[in-house]
């Protein structure tokens, strides 16, 4: 159900690894994104809450529990809310199959899009070896991915200084770093694997913030990113059709020149007449990747 007639329609909106709780969150630009786009389910696919980094002190600001409420608020507007914990989250696990307030606590799901295609919902770190028998190794990866976004902000205000546009130094390291490289080609794999035993076209994950969208044979894998560095969301139109939305990149394309997410003047219609064009987001290359979250 539609909380703001101006905001983009669509049928089912997935996000994870927000890292609500950490300083690393992008939660304004996450506020500005859920005011900008409305569903009737929306998937939240874990590390929504770094319970990880909260153990170790508590930092809450308005901004997060304003993300809490506009999500909240959405639940109460009529939208459907399935919570997937992650590994960050993962004290949520000993509630499966439980309501809280109308949210639902699953450890996975199967959701049938639109065009009757079955997707595998997991946040993934089920098949992340160093998650599972090496927790050690993991929480020393995340104090260095947090290390890399402290140097991050300080190097990237000295670009903005110079007029240079946002580089991310953890995006650059992951990608060049053979055996993360490596280890986001496995963990594809699996899920893929994992996706064909669950008989979905596809799947829908989180954990290593790196947002996708391919077809790997005739399996449909999707990686919703994060909001740390790329913030980005994995969106169904109500025809089917699944979309990776960049919106840090939409946003900034959008300051230098206006570019419209949507017909936004055009009256809620029949799924049968929406015109695809009119509700896709401008593409644009992602810019953030985690190999171990």
């Amino acid at each position: 159900m539609a909380e703001d007639a101006d905001a983009l329609r669509v049928r089912t909106l997935f996000l994870s690894d927000l890292h609500l709780g950490t300083k690393g969150c992008q939660a304004e630009l996450l506020l500005d994104f859920l005011r900008e786009v409305d569903a009737d389910e929306i998937y939240l696919v874990g590390d929504i809450v770094d319970g990880w980094k909260l153990r170790s002190g508590w930092y809450w600001p308005q901004s997060h529990n304003d993300v809490v409420q506009k999500l909240l608020r959405k639940v109460r507007k009529g939208s459907r809310l399935v919570y997937v914990p992650g590994n960050h989250d993962e004290f949520l696990r000993d509630f499966l199959d439980m309501h809280f307030g109308g949210i639902e606590i699953q450890d996975q799901v199967l959701h049938e899009a639109a065009d009757g295609k079955r997707y595998l919902v997991i946040h993934g770190d089920q098949f992340d070896l160093v998650v599972r028998h090496a927790r050690w190794l993991a929480l020393l990866g995340d104090g260095a991915y947090t290390a890399a976004l402290f140097v991050n902000t300080h190097l990237n205000w000295v670009r903005r200084r110079l007029g240079l546009t946002y580089w991310s130094l953890s995006a650059w390291a992951k990608l060049k770093v053979k055996n993360a490289v490596n280890f986001i080609g496995r963990f594809e794999e699996f899920l893929i694997a994992e996706a064909r035993r669950a008989d979905a076209n596809g799947v829908i994950c989180g954990h290593i913030h790196h947002a996708a969208s391919r077809m790997v044979g005739d399996m449909h894998y999707l990686n919703t990113g994060d909001w740390v560095e790329s913030c980005t969301a994995v969106v169904e139109h109500y025809d089917g059709t699944m979309e990776v939305i960049r919106f840090a990149e939409w946003k900034r394309a959008s300051a230098e020149a206006p570019v419209p997410l949507t017909s936004r003047s055009r009256p809620v219609v029949p799924v049968e007449d929406l015109a695809p064009a009119a509700r896709t987001l401008p593409e644009h290359p992602s810019i953030g990747t985690r190999a171990v979250a």
